[in-house]
């Protein structure tokens, strides 16, 4: 694709737009947002995701519309198992409700800026390096493995332990756990300035996202090398993940097959990329550092199919598993 600096320009415009409006609204009016505040919030950004999409289909051929299709749903379902760990952190540090926009807002903004740099890190890498693409599949595969055994596992997905910058943030500075200050990052109590709890909340928001975008950004390159096929797919997946938090937040724990699902997903982008590598080879000490072109490349027709049956799968016996242990209880 050729892109113009003019429609990157343009969509980063849109998208600090957006954000501008959404904290100024916050800002000025903290509040727990009503189910259908959130659905026509939602169905705003599924919506434009999809115009976007087909847009792009129409505009730059089908098979960077697919391109998008694909990386948009493969960055959405990751987005989802984030909020998982959204909930527990919002319970860990009690967050008010009507204090829980905020601190997701500016989250969602971190991540933005965050991701930014991974795409755009990433982009030079592959130019740089074609056998990047053999470290990005071997690290999608192991992350499903590792998934893989979290979902199979007993253990309690409620625990949340403080990263190590949390913690050192935490020890370092002076801090408040009271939320009488509000939406405010920082205070003072006995002529000393302290940090807030939704400073600290920030911030685990922030670093959470930083961990989960090590398996997005390579996830979503393994679908397309297109940077801004990317970039816009991370940001109208992270673009409704705020109303996604308040509309299905208690609905999530039914998704209780959603780390196998993934797991399966980010193993078949993984093969996907190690193939696309043995394709592109140049490595010496493999095949004479020739492209092994016997091996086949799965097309991003394939790609799409298998991620909307992958998740569909796992919704549908997520759902009926749920209703099953319902019915049993």
């Amino acid at each position: 694709m050729n892109i113009p600096l003019w429609l990157w320009i343009a969509t980063l415009v849109v998208t600090v737009s957006f954000l501008l409006v959404d904290v100024l609204v916050i800002a000025r009016r903290p509040h727990v947002p009503t189910m259908a505040e959130c659905a026509r919030h939602l169905a705003f950004f599924v919506g434009s995701a999809i115009v976007f999409g087909i847009a792009i289909g129409v505009l730059s051929g089908w098979d960077y519309g697919a391109q998008f299709f694909a990386g948009w749903m493969t960055e959405y379902s990751l987005s989802v198992d984030n909020l998982f760990v959204f909930i527990i952190i919002m319970a860990k540090f009690g967050v008010p409700e009507k204090y829980q926009q905020a601190a997701l807002m500016v989250g969602i903004i971190i991540a933005l800026v965050l991701r930014g740099i991974f795409i755009a890190a990433g982009a030079a890498l592959i130019n740089q390096f074609a056998w990047v693409f053999y470290l990005f599949g071997l690290f999608l595969i192991y992350t499903a493995v590792k998934l893989a055994k979290e979902g199979m596992g007993d253990d309690d997905d409620d625990d949340y332990e403080e990263n190590a910058f949390l913690k050192w943030v935490t020890r370092k500075f002076p801090a408040t756990n009271s939320w009488e200050h509000g939406t405010k990052l920082f205070t003072r109590e006995n002529g000393k300035r302290i940090i807030t709890p939704m400073l600290i909340v920030i911030l685990a928001l922030g670093t959470t996202d930083l961990m989960f975008a090590l398996d997005s950004i390579p996830a979503i390159y393994g679908l397309t090398r297109e940077p801004y096929l990317v970039l816009t797919a991370n940001i109208f997946a992270l673009m409704g993940l705020r109303q996604l938090y308040f509309l299905i937040g208690g609905l999530l724990k039914r998704l209780v097959y959603l780390s196998l699902g993934l797991s399966v997903l980010l193993a078949f982008i993984g093969v996907k990329l190690i193939l696309h590598a043995l394709h592109e080879n140049n490595l010496p000490f493999l095949n004479g550092g020739q492209p092994i072109h016997s091996v086949p490349e799965i097309p991003i027709s394939v790609s799409l199919g298998a991620i909307v049956v992958i998740l569909g799968v796992t919704t549908v016996a997520s759902l009926a598993k749920t209703r099953r242990d319902e019915r049993v209880s």
